[in-house]
């Protein structure tokens, strides 16, 4: 499952020149968009609208299919171009709207030959199960950005029984040291301070690759081979996939920053067998507590569903307590969403006000996580990468606030002086 549920419409379609971009979902799609706002630019592509669709939830979807009809309203002029998980799962459905000009999918989207219109057919979606590359596809900066997100591996292998991301996705591949290295070295000389490495499933990198590099081992030679890179940060973990040599790295090296978030799902057994799961309970606290005993100042998030179909209020208590037990600060919680054609389709459903409800005790319990996080912060001096003027991450992603203002894209330390709970307040040092 991804990582989070997000819709990225910072800029307004106030240029016929310029390609706009909506994107939603994780953050290989934000990465995602990047190389196709270069693709569009490149094929002149003005008054064109971009929508990149998630389909990770039905409402991910229905959310992509309201702003597509309300961004017709507003730009009646305008190419409306469809692509995304949901557009690879349902291209017709997509093709079918009165709004949509054209549909590309997830493989097709990322080549520049199928920007230039009338050179394809309306609809462009092919079969992704059948893809086994991954383009090392270069980009010259992150427009808004002040972090750059990184793919370094693109599909998944696994059959977790709620996910439909596969088949949107494809298998799992891998790219090369050489142009990942050429590319974050790219970025730096630009002058970005973060770089953000994704994919739908990176702890499985390199199992495609000769001689099948480990992700640790991949993290360490980026490293090594661009000793200017300030800061890397990594999305979703699997628990029972993080390799030594990546649990070493975190002990040793200060650049690989102290925030892991773990593609967690649920804290019983026996909805984690059903989820089809690789892991355990144990498995997510062993890791935690290896990690912190490498690197003490390590904040961990997780991924998690709300009743999930046969979960009872034990088996939801089992990952209520996990929240706590594994010390997990970032909840990321997710109500369970039927995806059609997935094998938890299948299975009893638990009712929809269980769901929102034990959805919301979830969130209730990661906001008091988060705030008992944020107090332990007050007195302390963060790095914080500047995002705005006056407000920034720290490297354990806490979202960090002050009064006197910076230069954007720059790291600062920062004396914590409060905390509100969400944030935390301070002083450049």
């Amino acid at each position: 499952m991804t990582e989070s549920l997000a819709v990225d419409v910072s800029r307004a379609v106030d240029s016929r020149d310029e390609p706009h971009l909506v994107t939603f979902g994780c953050r290989m799609n934000t990465y995602e968009s990047e190389v196709m706002r270069e693709h569009a630019r490149a094929a002149g592509l003005g008054n064109t609208v971009i929508v990149n669709t998630c389909a990770v939830t039905r409402e991910a979807e229905r959310q992509a299919r309201q702003a597509i009809r309300r961004l017709r309203r507003e730009n009646p002029g305008a190419r409306i171009v469809v692509t995304g998980c949901a557009a690879q799962l349902d291209p017709d459905s997509f093709a079918k709207m009165p709004e949509v000009d054209r549909v590309l999918g997830n493989a097709e989207k990322l080549k520049a030959e199928n920007w230039r219109f009338g050179a394809n057919q309306p609809v462009l979606v092919d079969d992704i199960m059948t893809v086994r590359e991954t383009a090392g596809h270069l980009l010259g900066g992150f427009e808004g950005r002040d972090r750059a997100f990184i793919q370094v591996q693109q599909g998944c292998d696994h059959r977790c029984t709620f996910c439909i991301i596969p088949f949107a996705r494809g298998p799992n591949r891998s790219v090369a040291l050489g142009p990942i290295v050429e590319q974050v070295q790219q970025l730096v000389n630009k002058g970005y301070q973060e770089i953000v490495l994704t994919g739908v499933d990176i702890t499985a990198y390199g199992q495609d690759l000769p001689g099948k590099p480990p992700l640790g081992q991949m993290v360490r030679r980026l490293l090594q081979l661009v000793p200017d890179l300030p800061r890397l940060r990594l999305t979703s973990l699997d628990p029972v996939e993080i390799d030594p040599d990546l649990v070493d790295l975190f002990g040793s090296e200060p650049r690989l920053l102290p925030h892991v978030h773990l593609s967690v799902q649920a804290g019983d057994d026996m909805i984690l067998k059903r989820m089809k799961r690789r892991h355990l309970r144990q498995d997510v606290l062993d890791v935690c507590a290896l990690l912190r005993s490498r690197r003490p100042d390590v904040v961990f998030g997780a991924d998690l569903i709300a009743g999930f179909p046969t979960e009872t209020e034990p088996m939801f208590d089992n990952t209520l307590r996990l929240v706590e037990e594994a010390g997990l600060t970032y909840l990321h919680v997710f109500p369970y969403s039927v995806r059609p054609g997935t094998p938890a389709a299948r299975m009893p459903a638990v009712p929809s006000d269980v769901i929102r409800a034990r959805a919301a005790r979830l969130r209730e319990a990661g906001a008091s996580a988060l705030s008992s996080f944020l107090e332990k912060q007050v007195g302390r001096t963060l790095s914080v990468l500047f995002e705005t003027e006056t407000s920034g991450h720290s490297a354990e992603y806490a979202q960090v606030r002050v009064a006197t203002p910076v230069q954007p894209g720059v790291i600062h330390a920062v004396r914590i002086i409060s905390s509100s709970g969400v944030g935390l307040e301070g002083t450049i040092v």
